[in-house]
């Protein structure tokens, strides 16, 4: 018991001696895209990055956030409000963040300034099916095949806050990981998937989105959050980070997605070329 209290001891001290900003990511493209982007512009005010982008889900970067293997990563307020805090789920944006901000900082994490978009789920089905809301769409559902990723399914503002928004059931529901649900639902083996409203596919694979009428998804602005030790020991971060406040919009976002994964550009190269369009936000 001894020895191991001594590694973690140790281990401690490495974390509060680091010589890098550990900046960290979710595993999917708009995480790559954004965990590069505050890496980038860590970087440009002269500070000394390591990056460990496409980790995992939320809470395996939640997890290693507050365990001090992350300094900072981009957070959704829904994803932290429902699936990390386990609150309930309300649509003012404004009381989302501040709910938020309030929770995190008793365990020594800041939210900076919104990047600017709200990344809400989108139900996604082909051109082909009608333009209707998901409400519409509720008798309909029943002879659908659905795919959902897995955290999709588990967390109650997602597949959860459907049934109990909506009423929703499908005829089939399948786990998928996320980069394989568009090409599901384009070769027609399923008829609707849960996607993300920034996410650059939809547009450039001509698929439509079912409108959220009812507003069973809580609002997702994407936010830095770094540790408070971090801050403190870096202090130019907190001016760095705060550059990024407002530089995205949903439609940028949207843009940035599509270069990566419809026009199969490198992730490194489009956050640069859209750094250097936009220096204010550099």
């Amino acid at each position: 018991m001894r020895a191991l209290v001594a590694v973690l001891v140790c281990v401690a001290a490495a974390c509060g001696s680091r010589p890098t900003i550990v900046v960290g990511s979710k595993n999917f493209t708009e995480q790559l895209v954004l965990g590069e982007l505050v890496a980038q512009t860590i970087e440009a005010a002269g500070l000394p990055v390591e990056r460990r982008l496409g980790l995992g889900g939320t809470f395996v970067c939640d997890t290693a956030l507050r365990a001090g293997q992350l300094d900072v990563y981009v957070e959704y307020t829904g994803t932290a409000l429902a699936a990390i805090l386990k609150q309930s789920p309300e649509a003012d944006p404004a009381r989302v963040l501040t709910r938020v901000r309030e929770a995190y900082a008793g365990a020594g994490l800041t939210w900076t300034a919104p990047l600017g978009f709200d990344d809400t789920f989108a139900m996604v089905v082909r051109a082909d099916a009608p333009a209707w809301t998901i409400g519409e769409a509720v008798p309909k559902a029943p002879g659908w095949r659905a795919a959902f990723g897995y955290e999709f399914q588990q967390r109650p503002d997602g597949l959860p806050a459907l049934a109990r928004v909506y009423g929703l059931t499908f005829k089939e529901v399948r786990t998928m990981d996320l980069g394989l649900l568009y090409r599901a639902l384009t070769e027609r083996q399923v008829d609707v998937v849960a996607g993300n409203a920034t996410d650059g596919l939809i547009a450039s694979l001509g698929l439509r989105v079912l409108t959220d009428d009812r507003r069973a998804f809580p609002p997702y602005e994407a936010v830095p959050v770094v540790r408070n030790a971090t801050l403190a020991r870096w202090p130019a971060l907190a001016t760095a980070l705060a550059r990024l406040g407002g530089a995205l919009t949903a439609d940028e976002m949207r843009r940035l997605n599509a270069a990566v994964d419809a026009d199969h550009r490198d992730v490194v190269g489009v956050v640069r070329e859209f750094r250097a369009a936009h220096p204010q936000a550099s």
